[in-house]
C-alpha cells in the first residue's frame, strides 16, 4: 500500500507546488500575455505602466484574470511534471543505464513535454481568457471558451495550436532547470553541506538544501532555462491566440510566426518583448515551486 500511495502523494506535492508557484505570480503572467501579444489597449505601455493600467481598466481582480483556468491546468501540471520526472529518472537509470547530470537533463525535458501535451487545452483556454479585456469579451468562462474553441476552429486540432514551439522549447526549459537545480544542489552540497545544507524532516540520512539556498538555487535554475526558451514562448501565445489577432493568417506554423515577429518587431521589442517581466515573474515562481516541492516531499514522507 505504501508503494501505490506514493504515486498519489507525488502528484499532490506536485501539484500543490505548482499552484503556489503560479499564484504567487498569476498577476505578471496576465501583464506578460497582454504584451507579449501586442494587446491593443495596452501594447503602447512597459511592464510596470501596464501593471499599473490594468487595476484602474479592470479592478484588481483583472490581475487575475484566466487565473481559475490556470489553477485547473497547473495542478495536474506540476503533478504530472514532478511525479513523471521522478519515473522517468529511474527508467532512464535502469534502461539506458545512463546516471549523473545527463539523466537529469532528459527526465526533466520528457517530464516537461509529458505534462504540456496533457494540459495543453486548458492553457490555451487561460490564454484566451487572460487576452481579454473588460468589455470586450468573447468568452463567458472556462466552458464557454471550450465549447467556442471547439466549435469554430476545428475540434479537438484547434486546441493543439502552438505545440510544436512549447514542445520545442520545453525540451531544453525543464530540461536546464532541473539540471541546473540539481547541479548547483549537488555542488552546493558537495562543496559546503554544513553551511548550505541541513538534514531532512523525514529521513535524518539524506541532506537537503536550506529553504533560503534551495529559492536561490530555484531562482538561477529558472532565468537560465528561460533565456533559452524565451522566443519559443513568445510563438506559443501567438499561435493559441490565432483567431484573437489581427495578423493570424501571418502565424500558423512555428517558424512563420518566429520570423514574423522578427520581422515586424525585431528581436528585442519581438522575439523577447516582456522577458524583464518574465525573470521577474520567473525567478519567484521556480523558486517557490522547488521550495514548495522539497517541503512536501518532506512533509508526506517521499525522501
Amino acid at each position: 500500500a505504501r508503494r501505490d500511495f506514493y504515486w498519489l502523494r507525488s502528484f499532490i506535492a506536485g501539484g500543490i507546488a505548482g499552484c503556489c508557484a503560479k499564484t504567487t505570480t498569476a498577476p505578471l503572467d496576465r501583464v506578460k500575455i497582454l504584451l507579449q501579444a501586442h494587446n491593443h489597449h495596452y501594447k503602447h505601455l512597459g511592464v510596470f505602466s501596464t501593471l499599473c493600467a490594468v487595476p484602474k481598466k479592470e479592478g484588481y481582480l483583472g490581475l487575475y484574470k484566466g487565473n481559475g483556468a490556470m489553477m485547473i491546468r497547473i495542478f495536474p501540471y506540476g503533478a504530472i511534471q514532478f511525479m513523471a520526472f521522478d519515473q522517468y529518472k529511474k527508467v532512464i537509470k535502469k534502461q539506458l543505464g545512463i546516471s549523473g547530470h545527463v539523466h537529469r537533463l532528459m527526465a526533466g525535458s520528457m517530464a516537461g513535454i509529458t505534462a504540456v501535451i496533457c494540459t495543453y487545452p486548458l492553457d490555451m483556454v487561460r490564454v484566451r481568457l487572460a487576452f481579454q479585456v473588460k468589455g470586450e469579451h468573447r468568452y463567458m468562462g472556462i466552458i464557454h471558451a471550450f465549447k467556442m474553441i471547439y466549435t469554430k476552429e476545428g475540434g479537438f486540432r484547434g486546441f493543439y495550436r502552438g505545440l510544436m514551439p512549447t514542445v520545442v522549447g520545453m525540451a531544453p526549459y525543464a530540461g536546464f532547470s532541473f539540471f541546473t537545480f540539481g547541479t548547483l544542489k549537488s555542488i552546493g552540497l558537495a562543496q559546503a553541506p554544513n553551511l548550505l545544507g541541513r538534514p531532512s524532516l523525514d529521513n535524518p540520512d539524506v541532506l537537503v538544501l536550506k529553504t533560503h539556498v534551495n529559492l536561490l538555487c530555484g531562482g538561477i535554475a529558472g532565468a537560465i532555462a528561460q533565456t533559452i526558451s524565451y522566443p519559443l514562448d513568445v510563438t506559443r501565445r501567438r499561435m493559441q491566440l490565432g483567431a484573437v489577432l489581427p495578423d493570424s493568417e501571418k502565424c500558423l506554423t512555428m517558424v512563420q510566426t518566429l520570423k514574423y515577429v522578427y520581422q515586424q518587431h525585431g528581436i528585442r521589442r519581438g522575439l523577447y518583448r516582456g522577458l524583464s517581466l518574465n525573470y521577474i515573474r520567473c525567478v519567484p515562481s521556480q523558486a517557490v515551486a522547488f521550495t514548495t516541492y522539497e517541503l512536501m516531499k518532506q512533509f508526506l514522507h517521499l525522501n
